[in-house]
């Protein structure tokens, strides 16, 4: 799905396999967020970690949050947000469309996969 950072289109991805919140480097880069040190520094076994974190203040339609990530050199997407977050709004994947679903003062919020194009054109404008 895509949101929004500092008023900057974003690729995201909710991923129940991850056991972490990350943010691309490129990212905290380019947006100049401020990162803190890592409290408890720790190893993803899929990539070397710079032991920094950035507070990331998100919106996708309607839906703000804000959630502590781990700063990590990852293309792919923009940022990644895995079991914690999951974990935290309680949220439900529904497998054969692919999106997640969960509330949000009150109501539900649906996060439906990008298409390739979009993706691409995500990309491009970051």
């Amino acid at each position: 799905t895509r949101c929004e950072i500092q008023g900057n289109i974003c690729s995201m991805i909710v991923d129940s396999g991850s056991c972490a919140n990350v943010i691309s480097n490129l990212v905290v880069d380019k947006l100049r967020l401020a990162t803190i040190k890592h409290l408890e520094p720790y190893r993803l076994q899929w990539l070397n970690d710079s032991g920094e974190q950035a507070k990331v203040k998100f919106r996708i339609d309607k839906y703000m949050d804000v959630v502590l990530c781990d700063v990590v050199p990852i293309h792919a997407d923009h940022i990644l947000l895995g079991r914690p977050w999951k974990f935290d709004k309680d949220a439900i994947h529904y497998g054969r469309e692919n999106s997640i679903v969960f509330k949000f003062m009150g109501k539900k919020i649906k996060m439906e996969p990008l298409t390739p194009k979009e993706k691409f054109r995500d990309q491009l404008q970051m």
